[in-house]
């Protein structure tokens, strides 16, 4: 089965679920190409190149305002590997609230204070979070840094919460069998990242919920080897002179991580064994900091300064840090790391009421050496992402629709 989806998403189109509809495999090159700048176009008459991928998903409601998916695909190939980068700091959020709520039990919630400790080679511990208004981490505050700013050490921290094991079986459990999220963003070794930290849930000085240090034995397929590249730097800051090795690296491919956004902003939408086990409370915290930006952020509070309100948002608005109109809202998650640059974002606009997904990536790395710091993020990969969620933006205008939406779950309260 997994080898026909792929087939079909070659081919340019992918039947998801129920909800979804056959596409005409020409329709979205053919909307981009028809309104492309010069500089669009020579990144899609060279795809080896710039690796790039496009996903847009049109929604259509029917009178009963329940959502109905056409996906339309440009260059999408499940097997041509791209480093996901912060994007896998998504489904890590959705499991951490997935997990928490089989520990209420204990009196345990995703606000409470969640002391991580360190047991093995190369772990760190934490104890306070001067970003949190208590100043104490948690599930919740690790989860609003990674919509917010997509914070490093908050990915780390979830990750050793639900440990490596745990992540790859239930993604997989979830039918995302090429899904593999094998590392922390921290120097570690393969054995490093087996081993996760003990972790204590407090409720001031009493211990609610003990979770002891754990390993994971769960076997990777690393037989195909992964390798990007001409040249690259190790982690000396060596150049070596031959490509860089990705084989035991995160893999979350664009159609998984599109169907991953889309459970959660529409879970009635996918089959029961794709939904992630979340309650009304966890799907409105997470539609608050998916889609709330910097300047509204209270605790954690931001510099703008660098972290801009379109930090995160790639599509329409990244390039230039272009002002965000407040009646559109973008709920996603970008990744940006070794020349690639991804995003999976649901977008609404509240004042026309359209609504559509899209998903990209593109890698931007002339030189062909990674690990350097010299890609073409500002130049190539911020406006490829701008000119191609403007594009659709502009048809999902004017396209013709025979029920608008309603958004009434997303009417939510920034600061």
């Amino acid at each position: 089965m997994q080898k026909f989806l792929a087939l079909l998403f070659c081919l340019g189109c992918h039947i998801v679920f129920a909800q979804t509809k056959t596409s005409d495999t020409n329709f979205l090159k053919k909307l981009l190409w028809d309104h492309a700048s010069p500089q669009l176009k020579m990144i899609f008459e060279n795809p080896d190149s710039f690796r790039f991928q496009i996903i847009y998903t049109r929604i259509d409601r029917d009178k009963s305002n329940q959502p109905h998916f056409t996906h339309y695909c440009y260059n999408v190939d499940p097997n041509r590997y791209f480093n996901p980068a912060s994007t896998v700091k998504m489904p890590l959020a959705f499991l951490a609230l997935e997990k928490i709520n089989r520990l209420k039990k204990y009196g345990v919630t995703k606000y409470t204070t969640m002391l991580t400790d360190s047991g093995y080679s190369g772990q760190s511990s934490v104890s306070r979070d001067t970003s949190a208004e208590n100043n104490f981490p948690s599930i919740a505050q690790y989860i609003r840094k990674i919509f917010l700013v997509s914070d490093n050490d908050a990915y780390n921290r979830l990750y050793e919460f639900l440990g490596q094991q745990y992540i790859n079986e239930r993604l997989w459990a979830m039918d995302y069998k090429n899904a593999r999220i094998t590392r922390r963003f921290t120097p570690m070794n393969e054995d490093q990242n087996r081993h996760t930290n003990p972790i204590r849930f407090m409720d001031g000085d009493k211990v609610l919920y003990t979770q002891p240090a754990a390993y994971s034995e769960t076997p990777f397929d690393f037989s195909k080897k992964i390798l990007i590249g001409n040249a690259h730097y190790d982690s000396r800051d060596s150049l070596i002179q031959s490509p860089m090795d990705f084989t035991t690296h995160n893999n979350l491919p664009l159609l998984d991580l599109q169907q991953i956004l889309q459970s959660v902003l529409f879970p009635q939408s996918v089959p029961e064994k794709q939904r992630f086990a979340l309650n009304q409370n966890d799907y409105t915290f997470l539609y608050q900091y998916m889609s709330e930006l910097p300047s509204e952020s209270g605790h954690p509070h931001y510099d703008t300064s660098e972290y801009f309100n379109s930090y995160c948002k790639f599509f329409m608005f990244k390039s230039g840090r272009t002002t965000i109109p407040s009646y559109i809202r973008i709920f996603n998650k970008p990744g940006w790391s070794y020349g690639f640059l991804t995003d999976a974002a649901y977008i609404v606009d509240f004042k026309n009421r359209i609504e559509f997904m899209v998903s990209a990536v593109i890698y931007v790395n002339s030189d062909g050496v990674l690990n350097d710091d010299k890609y073409e993020y500002d130049e190539t990969g911020y406006p490829f992402f701008k000119e191609v969620g403007n594009i659709i933006y502009q048809y999902e205008l004017i396209r013709k629709r025979n029920y608008r939406p309603s958004f009434k779950k997303l009417q939510l309260h920034y600061k």
